[in-house]
């Protein structure tokens, strides 16, 4: 007796598996393009928590350290050690030489360019406590300068080198109002210029028709060298106004305190 058959027959059993497989490799495929890359996750930030950027810009910038004026075993007043700090760090000197003239203490600091000292001196200056010249008088003969006009003007100068009308080499400070740097002149035995240089305190270094006295010597030593070479900046110290007004100067310390608490 024949069997009967089906409606169908059913597909050979190997066929049968190669279709299950075809089918788990599309789903996997599908799966793969929906999955995020291996490890994404793990480098997602998580929700509040700040990313890359916001770590960056939270860092606190840093804050450049102070430069200041190398015055080596001198010990000079707060106001020339305030300029000579604030001209380092500033950089107000552009890269030059300067030199710093406190007037009430009647003493020169010069300094090289990175500011480190290279030498100090007592110094003469004019005989009237001010610290603006009178107008016009550079043009005027020394014999009709009265007394009180007798000022060493304070500010920021260009020094250069060069010769007044006797012929001596000088350093101009302002030309306009003929006030130089130059050696000491002890041509009026009754000023005691030498004695004045020489002794221990500045009270009695106003003598001067408004230049800066300087020792022979040190002017030899300190002063011709360095303004034969180049120009250099000369800051003349007030003692009538306080020196940020004349300089618009910044206390060094106190600036980079407060960045630091800025930035910090």
């Amino acid at each position: 007796m024949m069997s009967s058959r089906p409606d169908r027959n059913p597909p050979p059993a190997s066929e049968w598996a190669f279709g299950v497989r075809r089918g788990l490799l599309i789903a996997a495929a599908i799966g793969v393009l929906t999955l995020p890359p291996l490890g994404l996750a793990t480098r997602m930030p998580q929700a509040g928590a700040p990313g890359p950027t916001a770590a960056l810009s939270a860092a606190p910038a840093p804050v450049a350290a102070p430069r200041l004026a190398d015055f080596g075993a001198e010990q000079p007043s707060p106001s020339a050690r305030h300029v000579a700090n604030w001209t380092v760090d500033a950089n107000d000197h552009g890269g030059k030489p300067f030199v710093v003239v406190d007037k009430q203490q009647a003493r020169v600091y010069v300094f090289d360019s990175q500011g480190r000292l290279s030498g100090a001196s007592p110094v003469l200056l004019g005989l009237a406590v001010g610290d603006d010249s009178v107008p016009g008088i550079g043009d005027r003969p020394i014999p009709l300068v009265k007394p009180e006009e007798r000022t060493t003007p304070a500010g920021r100068f260009i020094g250069e080198r060069g010769s007044n009308t006797s012929g001596e080499d000088v350093v101009w400070v302002d030309y306009d109002a003929a006030v130089s740097m130059h050696r000491v002149r002890p041509l009026v035995a009754a000023e005691r210029r030498l004695e004045r240089l020489a002794s221990p305190t500045p009270e009695d270094n106003r003598i001067s028709y408004g230049c800066i006295n300087v020792p022979a010597a040190f002017f030899d030593a300190h002063i011709e060298p360095l303004f034969r070479r180049m120009q250099a900046v000369v800051y003349v110290l007030p003692e009538t106004r306080p020196v940020q007004a004349v300089f618009h100067s910044y206390d060094v310390r106190i600036r980079h305190a407060a960045l630091g608490r800025t930035t910090g």
